[in-house]
């Protein structure tokens, strides 16, 4: 019998398995990673992705790692819904800098119908300037998902955050099946979905297995697949937390490439304090998009003159989204 195609996608993956593709040697892990991204994706080219936050604060979920959530006393103050027009600017001045796909964020449990049109003002508006489109607006009703795509949503981004033997610890006012339930609703749209999760909140690497595991065995690969390093933020029940061994956060990118291997893994927040080393790391591993801009929501991010410089260092490109799109179509 001929051996499977190990750079192919599967959605029969068992959690013994992803454990131990996280146990394998770090070179091993690293070079067939490497060899996967190479198959499906040019290593050398990189989606240069933005995001807002369109409303900030005021937050009433109990995410332990949030500035945003109501609970915690972090300094962030609760705005309004941002206006149309000055988020459409925003995206504006994001393309001429290089961005590449525009994401925006709204600090809300639940999307309300009375914010619908507005917010899917903002999405026409901002896939008119030529610019991929993604939300994170919290948990999502079929209707308006639907809503979403008529307005020309791209991506809607609902994380898992970690494993769901981890997720109670980190989170009690939402399940992980509404977080699985908004997901299915963005799917039956027909709008590619966005979702990962977070490194270094005091989780085994079991559970970071779980969190791989349950983004592998989805109905279908995720589109896009953020890993974030926490950023911890003081007032926050994990503002003390020490974030992810650097190694063991390469790992994590590695292991979501050759377990979705038609995904974009995106590098999202913490870039701020990884050295351009770990960050190339990063890369070699398989991911393929960075968040640029001075602001990731309320956390730092490294500013363009370094990200230009980091890019021109090792080599990369943005990517083209054109021949991306003929290869996703």
């Amino acid at each position: 019998m001929t051996p499977a195609d190990p750079t192919l996608p599967r959605h029969d993956w068992t959690l013994a398995e992803v454990e131990a593709l996280l146990d394998l040697p770090f070179t091993e892990l690293v070079f067939r990673a490497a060899s996967v991204h190479r198959r499906w994706f040019d290593p050398s080219e990189v989606q240069i992705s933005q995001l807002l936050s369109i409303k900030t604060g005021g937050c009433p979920e109990d995410c332990g790692y949030c500035s945003q959530s109501q609970h915690f006393d972090t300094g962030v103050k609760a705005t309004k819904l941002m206006e149309t027009e000055a988020v459409i600017a925003e995206a504006a001045r994001a393309k001429a800098g290089g961005a590449q796909r525009f994401c925006m964020g709204a600090a809300w449990r639940d999307l309300k119908d009375r914010d619908l049109p507005k917010v899917s003002a903002m999405i026409s508006g901002v896939k008119a300037l030529g610019l991929e489109t993604c939300v994170t607006l919290g948990m999502l009703e079929p209707h308006q998902a639907r809503a979403l795509k008529d307005a020309g949503l791209d991506y809607y981004n609902h994380n898992l955050d970690t494993g769901p033997d981890y997720y109670g610890e980190v989170i009690t006012t939402r399940t992980y099946q509404d977080r699985l339930d908004t997901l299915a609703a963005v799917r039956a749209a027909d709008i590619a979905v966005c979702c990962g999760g977070i490194v270094g909140m005091g989780e085994t690497r079991r559970d970071r297995a779980g969190l791989l595991h349950s983004l592998a065995t989805l109905p279908e690969h995720p589109q896009s697949v953020p890993i974030n390093d926490l950023m911890p933020t003081k007032g926050t029940p994990l503002g003390q937390s020490g974030g992810a061994d650097e190694i063991e956060f390469v790992r994590m990118i590695a292991v979501a490439r050759l377990v979705c291997p038609k995904s974009v893994v995106r590098l999202s927040a913490g870039r701020d304090h990884m050295s351009r080393e770990l960050q190339a790391l990063c890369f070699l591993a398989g991911a393929n998009s960075m968040f640029v801009g001075d602001k990731l929501l309320t956390t730092s991010n490294p500013d363009q003159a370094s990200d230009a410089r980091l890019m021109a260092q090792l080599g990369l490109r943005p990517m083209d989204m054109a021949r991306r799109a003929e290869a996703v179509g």
